[in-house]
């Protein structure tokens, strides 16, 4: 595994090479925190660009996370069919909204161990919102772990572990953005040949 300052290095030019592109990630720019969360949750498997659309759709038909948790299953998976495994995670958007409506009010918690409590939210969900509203919190997403394992950042496969790892390499300030860095480099590169010789370069700086 690389050291410390190899790694920032290499961090800070990933963050160069991943603005060359205008992107909106599903996690960003929601008015709510529970429509940050809920975005999160449903972009799983699934591009940004069709989850934030998707998004959009279904919090303007439910503009409030009580009118979602009451919101019937049918029209919920008819807004939502465009995100991989539309069904389960509507059963899951439905769920968590109606938990956080009667347990939190309607505002999510900020403390990991609630949050992935509620139907559908994983560590890497939890730590994604976490992060986006300011935590030292690391999300480990696909993006995340393969630029990682390329990097040498990490030898695991295992987001936990990956995790881990990355909290040891890296210092807090930079954790909250470690997630969106390195997504947007991600998808600014489509082509798997193409990011690995960016990658190859990278990893000798």
């Amino acid at each position: 595994m690389v050291d410390g300052k190899k790694a920032l290095r290499q961090l800070k030019e990933l963050g160069r090479m991943g603005c060359v592109k205008k992107m909106r990630l599903a996690a960003e720019e929601w008015k709510e925190e529970w429509q940050t969360l809920l975005a999160i949750l449903m972009s799983a498997r699934t591009l940004d660009e069709t989850t934030v659309e998707v998004g959009e759709r279904l919090f303007k038909a439910y503009p409030t996370v009580e009118k979602l948790s009451q919101a019937p299953l049918k029209d919920v998976e008819r807004i939502i069919n465009r995100v991989n495994f539309f069904q389960n995670k509507a059963k899951y958007v439905t769920r968590s909204a109606k938990i956080l409506h009667e347990q939190y009010a309607g505002k999510p918690p900020h403390i990991l161990e609630e949050l992935i409590q509620l139907p559908g939210v994983g560590r890497k969900t939890a730590n994604v919102f976490l992060a986006q509203y300011g935590h030292r919190a690391i999300g480990v997403d696909t993006h995340v772990a393969y630029i990682s394992q390329k990097l040498l950042w990490t030898l695991h496969t295992d987001p936990a572990k990956i995790e881990q790892d990355l909290v040891a390499i890296f210092p807090e300030k930079q954790w909250t953005t470690l997630n969106r860095t390195l997504v947007r480099f991600g998808k600014s590169y489509t082509s798997r040949t193409k990011k690995d010789e960016l990658l190859a370069h990278i990893s000798k700086i």
